[in-house]
């Protein structure tokens, strides 16, 4: 009875509550574009908006979302994977060793591969075992580390431009671009206007070079949130996230879409390793993934546990680190832009009488304000710092509408719940 009553509310208030939401994501992203852009006019740090970062940004976002991506097939099935980490540097090898032997296509597969061999791994732990997600998750990025390490001195040295920390160059896969519109919207972005400017060099960084593993991973985005909002299998792999107990209830077999997830969910980060290789570095290479995992579960939380939440973290994310390797400036420049909006911030949740947390972001914002004000540039670790002390700050403000599922990291074992 319970059953017939839900299904309909789901299916009259989900689309109803999305399409609520469009109006504020634009409006929410002109603001931002606009701040921007004002920040850029007023600092001379023109490589906020440049094609150039907006290029960089993209690139670094593409693993970070993967991993992401990763982590929120699993814990929609109700297992939490901070074994992202292991599974994205097993993904680098294995397109680092089947890369630079058989091409990069070869190399993308083998590190789809490696990735889901580490999320079969980690689903025996907690699935089959009732292994501490946690515990399990942490033993997977040690051994992972150990394994490649191990393997790469086997398989890479002695190898001509190889070693044993390093493989041989991999072949490009290539990248696409837009002809003619490229160039057009560049050439207007080195014009300087206001706002328009801004816009064209976001539209020539995403039209200029574009791999075409981006391009497989913004379609796995989109792939992931019809699977999974809307359609029967989704709705079954959430449930196990939700409510494994009532799911098995009405027949679903839990062990079996948790085992789907979490190996989608080590294929996922593969896929991120595997962009590193491939794409970023044309070559593995130990510690390649640089926490990587860790930002791109934290771009999952900051998303909501949803894909387009998820795509958002993993652009901010990957827009600092684009910018702390570009441009000293620009990451000094973010200290005005981070100001505004934690005043901003503060104040709306001072009117809403959220004392507390507005108390703190006028406090942040009046920080940033006033080292912006007192120096030229920064030390070179704090720049270096800036994606880590981004994703900490946007979590800590995030986590007042968080909501993750209501099973996630619970032990499950089919019968116990009657």
């Amino acid at each position: 009875m319970s059953a017939e009553v839900e299904t309909p509310a789901y299916a009259v208030t989900e689309p109803r509550r999305v399409k609520r939401k469009w109006p504020r994501i634009l409006l929410a992203t002109s603001g931002l574009l606009l701040l921007i852009s004002a920040v850029r006019i007023i600092t001379g740090a023109d490589e906020l908006t440049s094609p150039g970062t907006v290029s960089a940004a993209l690139a670094a976002a593409v693993p970070i979302g993967m991993a992401g991506l990763g982590g929120l097939w699993s814990e929609r099935a109700g297992v939490v994977n901070i074994g992202l980490e292991g599974m994205m540097i097993l993904g680098t090898f294995g397109a680092g060793w089947a890369g630079y032997q058989w091409g990069p296509w070869a190399g993308l597969a083998f590190g789809i591969i490696m990735g889901a061999i580490g999320g079969l791994i980690h689903a025996v732990a907690t699935v089959t075992f009732g292994v501490d997600h946690i515990v399990s998750g942490v033993a997977i990025n040690i051994l992972a580390l150990g394994a490649t390490q191990f393997l790469a001195s086997v398989a890479f040295k002695g190898v001509e431009g190889g070693g044993e920390t390093q493989s041989p160059r991999i072949p490009s896969m290539g990248s696409f671009t837009l002809p003619g519109v490229s160039e057009w919207f560049a050439d207007i972005a080195d014009e300087g206007w206001f706002l328009v400017s801004d816009i064209a060099g976001v539209l020539a960084g995403l039209t200029t070079n574009v791999s075409y593993l981006t391009i497989i991973a913004v379609l796995l985005v989109v792939a992931t949130f019809y699977i999974l909002w809307r359609s029967a299998f989704g709705l079954r792999l959430r449930s196990c996230g939700e409510a494994p107990y009532a799911a098995e209830s009405l027949g679903v077999n839990v062990y079996k879409y948790k085992y789907i997830a979490v190996v989608m969910s080590g294929g996922m980060a593969g896929i991120g390793g595997a962009f590193l290789a491939i794409v970023a570095a044309s070559i593995y290479r130990e510690g390649q993934t640089g926490g990587r995992g860790y930002i791109g579960l934290a771009a999952m939380i900051f998303g909501n546990w949803r894909p387009g939440g998820l795509a958002a973290g993993a652009g901010l994310f990957g827009y600092t680190d684009a910018l702390q390797l570009r441009s000293n400036e620009a990451v000094h420049a973010l200290l005005l832009l981070a100001a505004v909006v934690a005043l901003a911030f503060g104040i709306w949740q001072l009117v809403k009488r959220n004392t507390v947390v507005g108390a703190v972001a006028v406090g942040i914002g009046a920080g940033a304000g006033a080292w912006y004000l007192g120096t030229d540039t920064l030390p070179s670790q704090v720049v270096f710092a800036t994606p880590y002390v981004t994703t900490l700050v946007v979590l800590a403000f995030a986590s007042q509408r968080l909501r993750m599922p209501a099973a996630d990291g619970l032990r499950y074992r089919r019968g116990e719940g009657r």
